[in-house]
């Protein structure tokens, strides 16, 4: 499986979490074990976005609210959107992979599952992250 793959399976966890709001070490595995996911680096890789998201979750989600425009809430994002952001900037702040590929990666996604409009939205909002990084 490759890095992309499991970055989409991460996702997928995520948006799963903002709904049920669960991230317990079972409902990861059960997560694993109902998408067959047998390779070993991709289920380290969901393991690690899981954690290291929910442990840096105020710190994220400040950095989401601050680079939104005037007008916008937290609360108005879709949980597709907030989950892709919470990937995207929990990789490039706390993973120091390029932020280059993790935006076109998490945009992709955001084309593929996203609404019309997700794509450049994410894309906005991540643009801004990286100028105050």
């Amino acid at each position: 499986m490759t890095r992309s793959e499991a970055r989409e399976e991460a996702f997928k966890f995520l948006y799963e979490i903002e709904i049920q709001k669960d991230t317990s070490s079972e409902q990861i595995e059960l997560f694993i074990e109902n998408n067959e996911i047998e390779d070993e680096m991709a289920k380290e890789y969901i393991n690690d976005m899981v954690v290291g998201i929910e442990k840096n979750s105020e710190t994220i989600l400040l950095e989401i609210s601050k680079n939104l425009k005037e007008d916008w809430q937290i609360d108005r994002i879709s949980k597709i959107n907030m989950a892709l952001l919470k990937l995207a900037i929990y990789e490039i702040k706390y993973k120091d992979l390029p932020y280059k590929v993790v935006i076109n990666e998490v945009v992709e996604l955001a084309k593929k599952y996203g609404e019309d409009t997700s794509h450049s939205f994410i894309n906005g909002v991540l643009a801004s992250v990286i100028k105050d990084i």
